[in-house]
Formats: C-alpha cells, sequence, structure tokens
C-alpha cells in the first residue's frame, strides 16, 4: 500500500514539473517576441533619425 501512495506523489510531483516547464518556456517566447518588437521599434526610430536631415544651428545666424 505504502509504495502506491509514494508513486501516487512521485507522479504528482512530475505532473507539476512538466507543467511548470510548458510555463517556464511560454514566458521566455513571451520574452523573446517582446524584444524582438523593442528591437524593431528602436531600428525604426534610429532610421528615421537617420533620414532627418540634420540642421547646423551656426549657418542659421545670417
Amino acid at each position: 500500500m505504502g509504495i502506491w501512495l509514494e508513486l501516487g506523489i512521485f507522479g504528482l510531483v512530475f505532473v507539476f514539473a512538466f507543467w511548470q516547464m510548458h510555463d517556464v518556456r511560454k514566458a521566455q517566447e513571451q520574452t523573446r517576441q517582446q524584444r524582438a518588437r523593442e528591437k524593431a521599434a528602436q531600428e525604426t526610430v534610429d532610421q528615421e533619425a537617420a533620414a532627418e536631415p540634420a540642421t547646423d544651428k551656426t549657418d542659421l545666424k545670417s
């Protein structure tokens, strides 16, 4: 009888571990996607800043 109790507990721990790994992988994927979105947004800002002509304020005095 005792072995079935121990096997049941082991099985529950095993299922819980797999469930946690599933959640960790899902969170890692969300983090990767968020970082990719942030990087793409930053690259867009950088490209827009590079496309704008730089005005030299010293030439505007005259």
